[in-house]
């Protein structure tokens, strides 16, 4: 097996949110004209930034949802990777990275739907938002990514 260039793939973390009912959180991405894919909190982790600060700070960008609504379970220990499509390679983050190499949190959400605001950032990164059962996260995540999420959910079954 080869050696991975991790600097080929961008430091990005993502988060399983789960409320009371052990569903998961998805938004429909606003730039997503392509289909009907949703997907879980994730986001580019900024330089000398440590990733358990960055699953709270990507939280909040895209959800809304303050820390003190959020209780940090668990961590997959292994990084995920995926790779673009050959179609978007060299078009996202200025062409220098190949795909993403993710730290994945599973956290449980303890505030109430009113709590979730998906205009709290500048631009929002999502439209819509709902809570799904964990084992439909595969089906609705752009197919690219598909092995990743299935991963995380495997990761975190036992937890949710």
């Amino acid at each position: 097996m080869s050696e991975i260039d991790y600097s080929l793939y961008r430091p990005c973390v993502g988060v399983m949110l789960v409320n009371a009912e052990r569903r998961a959180f998805v938004g429909k991405r606003i730039d997503n004209k392509e289909g009907d894919f949703w997907q879980m909190p994730q986001g580019g982790v900024d330089p000398d930034e440590d990733p358990d600060d960055a699953v709270l700070r990507e939280l909040w960008e895209e959800t809304g949802a303050r820390a003190e609504y959020i209780e940090v379970v668990a961590r997959l220990p292994q990084e995920l990777f995926y790779e673009l499509p050959a179609e978007l390679k060299g078009k996202l983050w200025g062409g220098k990275y190949v795909g993403q190499r993710q730290t994945w949190y599973l956290a449980r959400f303890t505030g109430s739907d009113a709590d979730i605001n998906l205009e709290a950032h500048d631009p929002p990164e999502f439209c819509e938002w709902k809570w799904i059962e964990p084992a439909l996260l595969p089906e609705l995540i752009v197919p690219f990514k598909r092995e990743v999420y299935a991963a995380i959910v495997a990761g975190f079954r036992e937890l949710i």
